[in-house]
């Protein structure tokens, strides 16, 4: 359970990398900050369309020291930086976040309990198309309860690579 002081701390944190690491391409997904004995860890999960690399990883994590070494955000307590990419183990809560898993199996789980797993066709700004079992199924954003990416083993692209 986070307390009200650290989620405002947390929200004023990622307010001020938001601009920053756009101006690098890069989105803040999440930013979580736990204590951890004497320190506490800062986790910063950045993506991107096209998806994020190591490098893009080695950027942010000296663009977000630069900024947090720049504000008092943090105070004088000790912390540990920690920046990785969004994971497929992060719900689709926005727009970018179907658009950039286009083509990837999707479990929805609507607003009225039904659960669709399908192939996601298109995204747009309100809706996603689906293809479940050969059948395409347009639901609005706003009827997704939850929706996560499901991990597939050995699947073949029918995209080619460009």
């Amino acid at each position: 359970m986070s307390t009200p002081h650290q989620d405002a701390t947390r929200n004023r944190i990622e307010a001020e990398l938001v601009d920053p690491l756009k101006t690098l391409g890069l989105d803040v997904e999440a930013v979580e900050l736990t204590p951890a004995g004497k320190r506490r860890v800062l986790r910063v999960a950045v993506d991107k369309d096209g998806g994020v690399t190591l490098d893009d990883v080695a950027d942010a994590t000296r663009e977000v020291s630069r900024v947090l070494d720049d504000s008092d955000v943090m105070g004088e307590m000790p912390y540990t930086l920690e920046v990785t990419s969004r994971g497929v183990d992060r719900p689709l809560t926005l727009p970018r976040h179907w658009r950039r898993n286009e083509d990837r199996l999707v479990k929805a789980t609507l607003t009225d309990g039904t659960i669709l797993t399908g192939r996601v066709l298109a995204s747009g700004d309100a809706a996603v198309t689906l293809d479940v079992d050969g059948e395409q199924h347009e639901v609005a954003y706003a009827d997704v309860a939850k929706a996560l990416v499901q991990i597939e083993f050995n699947r073949k692209s029918e995209k080619k690579d460009d």
